[in-house]
């Protein structure tokens, strides 16, 4: 007989993250006319300058280890050198994709916010006290010279920007100069939250998205704290709940879980994708009866939707699962 597996459900969870997230170019990176909200500098005091970063020297081709060993040492991480490197850095590309830069934050529990192009953006997090790592092209578009570095400086009476970058402890570049190298990545930027903390500027968009990344790789506990942080800005939102929910389900909390997709349910009574969940959180307490009854609902509004096969999965794993299911 076959025996519920959570992470079907958890599937069902990641399935609606990825049809969710937004379309994002990720640019190798070797190491070796601008839109007028890039040039405003945003609400940070000037001169802003986070002196206490640390500062991390690059080895050859290795701008991305080092600038991302920078931002989680910043924001509390406990790690190496060598041990980032190894999960970002690609010898055979002589370079670090942003791909690698983002899933190795998750990996030590961060939550890798893109930010928004412009330089209120950054300012924005120098204020709040979280360096920002970017990326630049330091040649020319027919030539370029990819270059993960470290904002920790802002001041906009002298125009001056202030990096951790390369061998250098405190480059300083003019700010038209360091727009221009930046401008080349599309204006590509991140920090790394710690799970609970919200952006200093939150796009609601932006943070489910990175939560919803951070959930995929299985730190459940952390990905909870992260959904209750987005709740406490944009209370009673769907998608938040939901993956609070899904969060709360993986880490065995079912009548927690069960009460949240049942707030989904009050304010979408149509939302199967919440009435699946709800049903496995039901069968997951050995409550078979209610199980069976919110998937026959389920089934009955679900004529013509794409979501028809996994409902009678659904109903499939509960009518073979005899038991509720232990921590």
């Amino acid at each position: 007989m076959k025996t519920f597996d959570t992470s079907q459900l958890v599937g069902w969870s990641r399935r609606a993250a990825q049809a969710s997230a937004l379309f994002i170019f990720w640019i190798l990176t070797g190491c070796v006319a601008m839109p007028p909200s890039v040039s405003n500098y945003g609400p940070a005091p000037s001169p802003l300058e986070l002196v206490d970063t640390p500062f991390y020297s690059q080895q050859q081709f290795q701008c991305g280890p080092a600038a991302l060993m920078t931002l989680l040492t910043a924001s509390g991480v406990e790690t190496t050198l060598d041990d980032v490197a190894a999960q970002v850095f690609l010898p055979a590309r002589q370079g670090s994709l942003q791909t690698e830069i983002l899933a190795a934050s998750r990996a030590a529990e961060r939550v890798p916010y893109v930010l928004a192009p412009g330089l209120a953006s950054i300012t924005a997090e120098l204020a709040a006290g979280r360096p920002v790592l970017v990326l630049q092209n330091l040649g020319v578009s027919w030539a370029p010279r990819w270059h993960y570095a470290v904002v920790v400086g802002a001041d906009a009476d002298s125009d001056q920007i202030t990096l951790r970058s390369g061998t250098d402890e405190r480059r300083v570049m003019r700010t038209p100069v360091f727009l221009r190298t930046w401008e080349r990545s599309d204006f590509w930027a991140m920090t790394t939250l710690r799970p609970g903390e919200l952006p200093a500027d939150p796009d609601r968009s932006r943070y489910i998205e990175a939560v919803a990344g951070l959930e995929q790789t299985g730190h459940h506990l952390a990905a909870r704290g992260a959904w209750l942080a987005g709740l406490s800005q944009w209370p009673d939102d769907a998608a938040l709940l939901f993956g609070l929910a899904n969060a709360q389900y993986a880490l065995g909390n079912f009548s927690e879980a069960e009460a949240l997709y049942l707030a989904m349910l009050r304010k979408d009574d149509a939302s199967l994708i919440a009435r699946n969940n709800l049903a496995m959180t039901l069968v997951a307490q050995g409550r078979n009866s209610e199980a069976l009854a919110q998937i026959d609902t389920a089934l009955n509004q679900a004529d013509g939707s794409p979501l028809l096969e996994e409902l009678l999965d659904t109903q499939t794993i509960i009518l073979r699962t005899p038991k509720g299911i232990s921590n």
